[in-house]
């Protein structure tokens, strides 16, 4: 089965093409960050209007590079939610008309359903069942995953996402946005141990996430090592940057484990944004490690917002006979544990 990919949730303009047996045909991927930059994050109104403009260009670029015309494919997948409300209604609506145009079944995915299925593009992908580590701007959760659609809660974020952590504190330290990328650039020159962020509800049992303390105590270091005029020395911002991501990292990295030890499964699964973090990736290695588990991760352009992954995860739902009406559906809040189970 052949399955053309939007994505649309945020302030990434996604497309791609999948195949079922020739895997991923096509993709092209445009990115606003530099137009939200000036604004310091992502404005809702500003997102959909590019959405519109890049997305039938990217359209032709995805369709041209896996050599088709204009509809030989054989359903169409769309990002149906969670996300921005306008910038998933262009995807959507232009998803749906293209199906109906074409006579061919359309189906809405869900986006972090997406992004927990892109580790299975790679050559070695893991399988079922395994724990899956779903870190970006908009979500930190732990799931049990048994299939496709059958996923269990095990923890989330009680407040702000990782993601939306790292670009709140690189804001207070004067960084552009987005936040994370530049913490962990200077992080890399940093001294880890100058300062010791507390790594939140560690100390206490269970899978949740908090990460508001921690921005606090980010802000209150700041602004306790700023000179007269207000402003950070460079190597302080990197000791700064260094000790928040160590903090992040740790925190994720023991909730992992307990998360691998509850459900006895010997593979962890990361994606979403911040899974392309190095650091993370080097913790989280030498942990499962230890727990005689494996690893699985997607490429550093698969973790982000993507077209892929909204193929690849509407393809698995379409081969098991699922669809959608003519209804043009957008779901801004869609708890993943709510899918249907295939």
């Amino acid at each position: 089965m052949r399955v053309l990919g939007i994505e649309t949730s945020c302030d990434e303009t996604g497309v791609a093409i999948y195949d079922s047996e020739k895997g991923l045909l096509g993709d092209a991927l445009y990115s606003q960050v530099k137009m939200h930059a000036e604004y310091g994050g992502v404005v809702p109104e500003l997102a959909s209007r590019d959405h519109v403009r890049k997305l039938l260009p990217l359209l032709d670029e995805t369709f041209a590079k896996a050599g088709l015309e204009k509809g030989d494919v054989d359903a169409v997948a769309y990002t149906s939610g969670p996300g921005l409300i306008g910038a998933l209604m262009v995807g959507a609506s232009t998803g749906r008309s293209m199906a109906m145009a074409w006579g061919k079944p359309a189906i809405g995915v869900h986006h972090m359903e997406g992004h927990l299925l892109a580790p299975m593009l790679e050559e070695n992908p893991p399988e079922f069942p395994f724990v899956a580590l779903l870190v970006s701007g908009g979500h930190t959760q732990l799931v049990q995953v048994d299939g496709i659609g059958h996923y269990t809660l095990l923890g989330e974020s009680l407040d702000d996402a990782a993601g939306e952590a790292f670009d709140k504190a690189a804001k207070m330290m004067g960084l552009d946005y987005p936040g994370g990328p530049l913490i962990a650039k200077h992080a890399a020159m940093g001294d880890r141990t100058r300062f010791r962020f507390p790594r939140p509800m560690t100390d206490r049992p269970g899978m949740d996430f908090s990460f508001s303390g921690l921005k606090t105590f980010t802000l209150n270091t700041a602004n306790s090592h700023r000179d007269e005029a207000g402003t950070l020395d460079k190597q302080t911002i990197c000791d700064i940057a260094a000790a928040f991501e160590e903090a992040v990292v740790d925190t994720l990295a023991i909730k992992c484990r307990r998360a691998l030890q509850h459900t006895g499964f010997k593979q962890l699964v990361i994606a979403g944004g911040v899974s392309a973090n190095q650091r993370l990736r080097e913790r989280l290695d030498v942990m499962v490690q230890k727990e005689r588990a494996e690893l699985f991760y997607a490429r550093p352009e698969f973790c982000t917002d993507n077209g892929a992954m909204i193929a690849f995860a509407g393809c698995q739902r379409l081969k098991a006979g699922l669809h959608d009406d003519l209804t043009i559906v957008t779901k801004p809040r869609w708890p993943l544990d709510t899918l249907e189970a295939i």
